[in-house]
C-alpha cells in the first residue's frame, strides 16, 4: 500500500506456453513484516484488501531504458540519467514543447554499464509554476547493434524548488506560500481505486476553491494524480507512508527508491515527506537525497525538520501568534481539523492573514479534502464515515460541498480585496492586493454587476473593467466606471476571473441601507381600524383580519392569527443573553397607530420594548437593551415556532450557506429560498445548504408555514437570522460543541463560534471568541438596537 511494489517476470517463459497460462499473484490482507503494518495497515485512513491499483506486464527489447530521472531548473539547465538494460551503444534526447517544437538540438549522453548521463540548456522556457504550469517533452532513445532499439517519452518542467533556511521556501526565486489541503486516494465505492476522471475531478476542485498544494496523506498517489498536478498546476508534497509507525530500514529503502524512481520526474512535486506523526525512520532521511536527482528538500509532517516546522495544529495564539518569535520556517503540514462543520472556513481566515504578512510562514495545508465514507453492502448500502472519524473534509463523500468550501475560497483568493464601505461618496475605485506569486492582475479578467432587487423583478446592469497592472505581491487600485444611478441599487459585485478563465470569486459591496429595504416593503399608511380589547394578562388587538395578542407584563408576543388560521409564531421578543428587565407597560393612539411600550428607568427597567400597530396592519418591533455581560456567544431576540410548522424561509441577504463568527466569508448578498431539510453536517444524506443555522446580513424575507406565512423586514444593519439549532454534537475532547440560543426562529446581533476536533473556537483566533459588548455601567448610551418590521397578514 505505502509505494510501488514491482512484480519482476520473465515475460519469455510465460509466452512459451501459450495463451492458455495465467499468472497469479497471492496477496496477503497484512504482511508478515511487521514494520509494513506498522506504517500502513495501523493508519489514519481506509484500508482494504487485494491489488487496487493497475498491474500490468510489459514487453520490452533486450535493450531498453529502464528507468531515467531529469532535473530541469529555472535557468534552462536540463539533467537528466537514463538507465539501460541490454547492451547498448548510444543514448539520444531530443527537448520539445509540447507543440512539437524543438527547444534544443540533440543530446548525446555519456556513459556505459546501464547508467548515462546527458546534460542540455534550453534558452528562455516557459517556466512550470501553480499558476503557470508549462509542460516540456524529452523523448529518449536507445541504440544497440547501430539500430534504434527503445524510445521513451517523458514531460517535465523546468523549476527550481530552494529552502531558504530561515527565510522561506522558493519556487523559481519567488518566495511561496502553501495553499494546501490533505487528500487520500478514494472514493465511496471503489475504496483506494481511482481513476484519471477521479484525480481531474479532485485538482478541478482544489484549484477552484483558489488551492495552489496538495499533500499525499499518507502514501504515494496514482501516477495519474500526479500527471493532473502536473498539468493543472499543483504543489505536491509527496509521502512514504507511515503514521506513528514506520517501516523498518531495509523495507523502507527499497519502497523509498521505488517512490522516488515511480515519480521522480513530476514537477508538481516540490517536497518528498518522510512518514507522518511520529511515523518517521531516521535512517531514511539521507537516502531522499541520494535517490532524488532533483535534490528536493525533505519534510517530516509534525516536526521541525530540515528547517521547517510542521507540527499539527497550533492554537492561534501558541501557534500562529507565536510565529515572530521564532526562527525556523512554519509550514503546518495539518491545520484546522474539518469535523464536520468546524475547521477549514472556521477560523482560517485568522490563521491566513497570519500566514499571509509573517515572513516565516510558508503556509499550510489543511485536514483534509472530503468525508471518506465507505459504501457498505452489508448495511444497505448505506455510507460508513466510522462516526466522526471520517467526517472531516470540506467537502461530502461525494463531493458535496459544505458553507466552508466557499470560505476558502474566497479567503485563499490571490485577489485580495480591501474591506470598503460603498457610500454615496464612492468613486468606482478599490484597493486591490495582488497575493499572486507569479501573475500580474493585468492578465485577470474583471466585471460587475449592479442589481436592485424588488418586490415583483430583479433589476440588473452589467460592465467590464480595465484589469489593473499590478505585479505579483503588489497593491494597486480597480477602478469602475459604473452608470450615473448606480446610487439606486442595492448591491454592486465584482467578479475576478484568472488567466485561464477561471472564477476566483464574486465579492458583494452592499450599496442599500435597511432603511431602503423598509421604504419599498413596508406599508404603514392604510384604512385598517385597529381595535384594543384587554383581559387580565393580555391586550388583544385586531386590524384588518389580523388578530395578536401581546403579555401585559413581559410584552410578548402571545398569539397571531389571520384570515388563513393561526400562525404558531409567538413567545418573543425574549432576550438571549440579555437582562430581561422589559417592565411599566403601557398602551396609547399616537393618531391611527397603536404603541405598546414598555417604560424606561435607569436604576429598573434600562431595556425598552415597544409595539407599534399600523392600520395597514404591518407592525413594528423596537427592542433596546444591553447584553447580560461583558462577554457573550450571542445576543439577539428569539421567538418560538416549532420545527414541525416550517416549510421554507426565502429572504434577502447573504447566502445561501449558514456562518458562524469565525466563519463569516464565502456567501453572496442576493434572494435565497431554503426548504426546511435537518441536514447535519457530515452524516447522511450531506443534502447542502443546511438549513438550521445562522445567516448573515439579514434584510427582510418571508417565513412559510403549513398552512400560512408572515413577512419579517429588518432596520438595524448587520442582523443575523437564526434558523433553529443543528443537533449537538462533540468529540473526544469536547471542541466542538456548537452553542446555539433558545427559541426557534432568531434575530441576532452577535452570533457563537466553532471549535473543531482538535482546537476550541476561541484558539482558532480572535473571529473565534466571545462577542464583547460595551459595559452599561460605564456606558447607559451604549445600548443596542433592533428594528423589526411584521407582516402577519398572510399575504
Amino acid at each position: 500500500q505505502g509505494a510501488f511494489y514491482a512484480f519482476k517476470y520473465d515475460v519469455s517463459k510465460l509466452l512459451k506456453y501459450g495463451k492458455k497460462n495465467v499468472l497469479e499473484v497471492t496477496v496477503a490482507k497484512h504482511s508478515a513484516n511487521e514494520s509494513v503494518n506498522s506504517a500502513e495497515r495501523r493508519a489514519d485512513f481506509w484500508i482494504f484488501g487485494g491489488i487496487f491499483r493497475p498491474v500490468f506486464l510489459e514487453i520490452l527489447p533486450t535493450s531498453h531504458i529502464n528507468n531515467v530521472a531529469i532535473d530541469a531548473k529555472a535557468d534552462g539547465s536540463f539533467n537528466a540519467t537514463i538507465f539501460t538494460k541490454g547492451e547498448t551503444e548510444k543514448v539520444t534526447a531530443q527537448l520539445y514543447n509540447l507543440q512539437g517544437e524543438k527547444i534544443a538540438e540533440e543530446i548525446g549522453a555519456k556513459g556505459d554499464s546501464g547508467k548515462w548521463k546527458l546534460t542540455a540548456r534550453a534558452e528562455n522556457p516557459s517556466l512550470w509554476s501553480s499558476e503557470f504550469p508549462n509542460l516540456y517533452k524529452a523523448v529518449f532513445n536507445v541504440y544497440s547493434k547501430g539500430n534504434l532499439v527503445h524510445t521513451v517519452e517523458k514531460k517535465f518542467g523546468f523549476r527550481t524548488v530552494e529552502v531558504r533556511q530561515r527565510d522561506g521556501v522558493y519556487v523559481n526565486g519567488v518566495k511561496v506560500k502553501m495553499k494546501g489541503v490533505n487528500r487520500h486516494s478514494f472514493r465511496p465505492e471503489t475504496g483506494r481505486t481511482t481513476s484519471m476522471a477521479v484525480s481531474i475531478e479532485d485538482v478541478l476542485l482544489m484549484k477552484d476553491m483558489n488551492m495552489n498544494a496538495v499533500r499525499m496523506s499518507h502514501y504515494p498517489p496514482d501516477e495519474h494524480f500526479l500527471d493532473v498536478c502536473d498539468s493543472l498546476g499543483l504543489y505536491v508534497m509527496d509521502e512514504l507512508a507511515g503514521w506513528h509507525g514506520h517501516y523498518d530500514t531495509k523495507t523502507g529503502s527499497q519502497l523509498l527508491k521505488e517512490m522516488i524512481d515511480h515519480d521522480v520526474n513530476h514537477p508538481s512535486i516540490i517536497f518528498w515527506a518522510n512518514g507522518n506523526e511520529g511515523g518517521h525512520n531516521l535512517e531514511l532521511d539521507s537516502l531522499f537525497e541520494s535517490f532524488d536527482i532533483q535534490q528536493r528538500p525533505v519534510v517530516h509532517p509534525w516536526q521541525l525538520f530540515g528547517g521547517i516546522d510542521a507540527q499539527h495544529y497550533r492554537e492561534y495564539n501558541y501557534g500562529i501568534g507565536n510565529y515572530e518569535n521564532g526562527r525556523e520556517i512554519v509550514m503546518p503540514t495539518e491545520f484546522l481539523h474539518g469535523q464536520f462543520d468546524g475547521g477549514h472556513g472556521a477560523g482560517l481566515e485568522d490563521y491566513w492573514e497570519k500566514m499571509w504578512h509573517n515572513p516565516l510562514s510558508a503556509g499550510g495545508f489543511l485536514w483534509d479534502f472530503a468525508d471518506q465514507g465507505v459504501v457498505r453492502k452489508d448495511l444497505h448500502d448505506s455510507l460508513d464515515t466510522d462516526k466522526y472519524r471520517g467526517a472531516d473534509g470540506i467537502m461530502g463523500p461525494h463531493h458535496e460541498k459544505e458553507g466552508s468550501y466557499f470560505a476558502i475560497k474566497e479567503i485563499w483568493s490571490p485577489v485580495h480585496f480591501e474591506k470598503k464601505q460603498i457610500t454615496g461618496a464612492f468613486d468606482g475605485k478599490l484597493n486591490v492586493q495582488n497575493r499572486y506569486h507569479f501573475t500580474n492582475l493585468n492578465q485577470c479578467s474583471f466585471s460587475w454587476k449592479l442589481t436592485r432587487f424588488g418586490m415583483r423583478s430583479i433589476n440588473e446592469k452589467r460592465g467590464n473593467a480595465v484589469a489593473p497592472d499590478i505585479k505579483p505581491l503588489a497593491n494597486g487600485v480597480l477602478q469602475l466606471t459604473l452608470p450615473a444611478d448606480w446610487k439606486s441599487y442595492d448591491v454592486l459585485y465584482v467578479t475576478v476571473k484568472d488567466a485561464h478563465q477561471s472564477e476566483l470569486f464574486t465579492w458583494s459591496f452592499l450599496i442599500s441601507r435597511p432603511d431602503s429595504y423598509v421604504s419599498r416593503m413596508v406599508v404603514q399608511d392604510g384604512d385598517g381600524a385597529i381595535n384594543l380589547t384587554e383581559t387580565d394578562s393580555v391586550w388583544q388587538v385586531s386590524v384588518k383580519e389580523i388578530k395578536l395578542s401581546i403579555h401585559k407584563r413581559t410584552g410578548a408576543l402571545v398569539s397571531i392569527s389571520n384570515a388563513k388560521g393561526n400562525l404558531p409564531f409567538n413567545n418573543g421578543p425574549m432576550l438571549q443573553e440579555g437582562i430581561n428587565n422589559f417592565g411599566r407597560f403601557t398602551q396609547h393612539f399616537e393618531g391611527r397607530q397603536l404603541v405598546i411600550e414598555s417604560a424606561f428607568n435607569q436604576k429598573e427597567h434600562y431595556n425598552t420594548l415597544q409595539w407599534t400597530i399600523y392600520p395597514s396592519g404591518w407592525i413594528q418591533l423596537q427592542v433596546k437593551y444591553f447584553p447580560s455581560a461583558y462577554f457573550t456567544n450571542f445576543v439577539g431576540v428569539n421567538f418560538n415556532l416549532p420545527e414541525s410548522e416550517i416549510r421554507s424561509v426565502t429572504y434577502i441577504g447573504y447566502g445561501p450557506y449558514r456562518v458562524w463568527k469565525n466563519r463569516m466569508k464565502g456567501d453572496r448578498f442576493g434572494i435565497w429560498n431554503k426548504e426546511y431539510n435537518n441536514t447535519e453536517t457530515g452524516e447522511y444524506p450531506w443534502k447542502y445548504p443546511e438549513f438550521k443555522g445562522y445567516y448573515a446580513g439579514f434584510v427582510g424575507g418571508f417565513f412559510f408555514t403549513a398552512t400560512n406565512r408572515f413577512t419579517v423586514v429588518a432596520n438595524t444593519e448587520d442582523v443575523f437570522l437564526r434558523l433553529y439549532s443543528p443537533a449537538w454534537k462533540t468529540d473526544q475532547w469536547h471542541n466542538y460543541e456548537p452553542l446555539f440560543p433558545s427559541g426557534d426562529i432568531s434575530f441576532m446581533q452577535g452570533i457563537g463560534s466553532i471549535g473543531t476536533k482538535t482546537q476550541r473556537n476561541e484558539t482558532t483566533g480572535p473571529m473565534g471568541m466571545k462577542n464583547i459588548f460595551y459595559d452599561y455601567e460605564k456606558d447607559p448610551s451604549r445600548a443596542l438596537k433592533m428594528v423589526l418590521y411584521f407582516d402577519f397578514s398572510g399575504k
